[in-house]
Formats: C-alpha cells, structure tokens, sequence
C-alpha cells in the first residue's frame, strides 16, 4: 500500500501540480504530445501506456496481493537488499526530477513544444546531465523492479529505454534548430545523461 500512495503522490508531484502550476503562471500547458501518428505523437502515447501499466501494477501489489503472481514474478530476486535499494532508487528519483522541473522553471514542457519559445537550461542539475528528468524517470523504473521484479516491471524498463532515448533525439534534433550554436557548444560539455 505504501508503494500505491507513493507513486500517486509521484505523479501529483512530477506532472499534475508542476502542470497547473506552469499553466496558472504561464497559461501554458505544459503537455505537448499531439495526436498525430509521428514519432513524437507516438511517443507521447507510450508515456501513457507504461504510465498507466505502473499504476496497475502497483494497484495490483496494494489491494489484490494474489493477482501479482499473473504478473510472473521473478522470486529469486525478492530480497531485502534489493528492496531497499529500489526504495532508495524511487526516493532519489522523487528528488532529482522536481529539482529539474524547478531549474528548468517556465521552460519545463512534457515533450517538445514548438509553439511557445523556452530558454534553454544549462545551469544546476542541467550542468551535470542534459537530461536529469529522463535520467530520474528511468531511476524511478528500476527502483520499481527491484520492488516488485517481475516480467512487468521489466518490461516498463525496456519500454522505458527505448521510448525516453527516442524522445531525446527528437529533443536533442528540436533544440539544435532552436538554438543552434549555443545547444550544440552546451552538448559538447555536457554529457546526455551523466
């Protein structure tokens, strides 16, 4: 149960307050997944599906305990070692993407917004990873599968890798357009993910 009311209190945090409070200073919403069928569209659609699989799973472990064993549980890596690591993991996670969401301040977006202009973001968390929010989201992955390993939360992982990377070449290739010289003198000093 503990696990439930920490991952709703993750998303309120990391997309629902940090969203209303962007669009109450701003009038900007923050979301800009469209519709279409292109990549970033489709991306945005994946985010939705491995959101809404780890709010089932997590569901699944808090109130119907006896339905986990369908999610073909790894056994031999339930210990307490690795529990409090993937504990560890989730804490650290909560902390490095509201810190990112915060340094990045108005120009925090879910996906690329080619409406509204940003600034980009060198300084803070920033300076050590182009992309510290990814980087904490694929933290909080983990964490769940050293939780709760099974072939589910595995599959958020893989799912997970291949969607975010995608997303930051679609990031990386937006930000070269948009701010040309100095994305392309920030790129070279600072490392994509750490």
């Amino acid at each position: 149960m503990l696990l439930f009311i920490f991952f709703i209190i993750y998303f309120l945090f990391v997309f629902v307050i940090r969203s209303v409070l962007l669009k109450i200073k701003t009038g900007v919403n923050p979301l800009t997944f469209n519709k279409t069928d292109d990549a970033h569209g489709y991306n945005g659609k994946v985010f939705t599906v491995i959101s809404f699989l780890e709010l089932v799973i997590v569901g699944i472990y808090a109130f119907k305990i006896e339905w986990s064993k369908y999610l073909l549980p790894f056994w031999y890596l339930e210990n307490e070692i690795l529990f409090k690591i993937g504990w560890g993991f989730l804490i650290i996670s909560l902390i490095v993407v509201w810190f990112a969401q915060s340094q990045m301040a108005n120009s925090w977006r879910i996906g690329i917004d080619k409406k509204n202009k940003t600034k980009l973001v060198t300084k803070g968390l920033f300076s050590i990873s182009r992309n510290p929010i990814f980087l904490g989201i694929m933290l909080a992955n983990i964490g769940l599968f050293l939780i709760i390993p099974n072939a589910f939360t595995l599959l958020i992982i893989s799912l997970s890798t291949i969607s975010i990377n995608t997303q930051i070449r679609l990031e990386e290739d937006f930000l070269k357009l948009e701010f040309s010289n100095d994305y392309l003198k920030y790129s070279k000093k600072v490392r994509r993910w750490i």
